[in-house]
């Protein structure tokens, strides 16, 4: 049985947000209209139908969002649902910037609950893909006979930052420029960055690049 109570913990989250507070309060009106109970799972607002995750408030510096748990699921009839990294595979957004944008779109988020919690109600579980496979391009194995520490390394970044490396390397026509862009990459792949990630320590977007290294003198 489902409970529309507020959570004193909510309460002492709203009371503490410096940021988004007006919109996160919206948010919260609209979750507790559609009958889920109110928790407080990490540090966020979660709201659970026969204590399943179904969606959680939090908010970013350019935006705040309701993070659907099994968003990939829904079947996104507005197009709104947004993946917040390549590597988050059940989780989906509906991000905001601003009240009125909450207010305007109450129904279609109310009908986009209401889609989970269904979801829920039929046990549906999204199917995980594991260890994405990777086309490892001829010059790039060269490279990892020449130096297996370097297939290590690359073997222990991410899936995602794996495919950009692969995608980097297998741009060019002519396979010493192939060859080139791998040399250059070398390091950045030995120290476990991602082709987009900063190296120099002064980015302010950590742990990606922001063209701080320009800067150096």
């Amino acid at each position: 049985m489902t409970n529309n109570t507020m959570n004193p913990k909510v309460d002492e989250f709203l009371s503490k947000a410096n940021k988004w507070k007006e919109e996160f309060e919206k948010l919260r009106k609209i979750v507790l209209d559609c009958e889920l109970t109110e928790d407080f799972k990490w540090m966020h607002p979660c709201y659970t139908f026969e204590n399943k995750n179904i969606v959680l408030i939090h908010g970013f510096k350019e935006y705040c969002a309701l993070l659907f748990h099994k968003g990939a699921l829904l079947k996104d009839a507005n197009g709104i649902l947004i993946q917040q990294t390549e590597n988050v595979q059940s989780a989906r957004q509906i991000r905001f910037t601003n009240v009125q944008e909450i207010i305007e779109m109450e129904p279609i988020i109310k009908d986009y609950i209401k889609e989970a919690i269904e979801v829920e109600k039929a046990g549906l579980e999204v199917e995980y893909k594991r260890n994405t496979e990777v086309t490892i391009t001829e010059e790039l194995q060269a490279k990892f006979n020449e130096i297996p520490s370097l297939k290590t390394a690359f073997e222990a970044l991410t899936p995602g930052r794996q495919r950009a490396y692969i995608h980097h390397f297998s741009q060019p026509k002519q396979s010493k420029t192939r060859t080139s862009r791998i040399e250059k990459c070398v390091d950045r792949i030995l120290a476990g960055k991602g082709l987009n990630d900063c190296i120099c320590g002064l980015s302010k977007k950590m742990p990606n690049c922001d063209g701080s290294h320009k800067y150096i003198q």
